[in-house]
């Protein structure tokens, strides 16, 4: 399903007002907001992180969806941003509460690649975050398992 993309080049300043939408889109993202993805998104947009892979905006709308059924007080926040021609590098945290395991804050660092369409849209979204790090390990008993696999692998 991964589409061979080249990014549409668009004029710089729009990328630049595109660029800022989406970081105030996902810095303000609550259950309540995920329908302004439209905002943001092409209808058809392309969107893969370590669990999904789908397209249009409908499948995507129901990844953010979830995310809100699955952890409590998700947010991101947006710390880098790298533009050129339609395409962009981001990196962000995503910070958020287990429902299931009660152990506080806990924080996601990775990073995403976009392009955008003509009209500003993001119609490519790849996010970048090592699921066994960021999450898996800091499970309790997968966790404990992850980081012994880890210092074997290491030796």
């Amino acid at each position: 399903m991964s589409p061979v993309s080249t990014p549409t080049p668009i004029d710089p300043a729009l990328l630049q007002v595109a660029l800022a939408r989406l970081k105030t889109f996902f810095e303000t993202l609550d259950a309540t907001s995920v329908g302004r993805l439209r905002e943001v998104y092409a209808m058809d947009a392309f969107f893969k992180d370590p669990f999904s892979e789908v397209r249009g905006l409908a499948q995507i709308e129901r990844i953010f969806t979830h995310m809100f059924v699955q952890v409590k007080e998700p947010r991101f926040i947006v710390h880098e941003m790298v533009a050129q021609g339609g395409q962009a590098f981001i990196t962000w945290d995503f910070v958020f509460e287990m429902h299931r395991f009660s152990r506080g804050k806990q924080v996601v660092r990775g990073a995403s690649h976009l392009h955008f369409n003509a009209n500003g849209q993001v119609s490519y979204h790849r996010d970048y975050w090592d699921v066994a790090e960021e999450l898996y390990e800091k499970l309790p008993v997968l966790g404990g398992l992850m980081r012994w696999l880890k210092r074997r692998a290491a030796h």
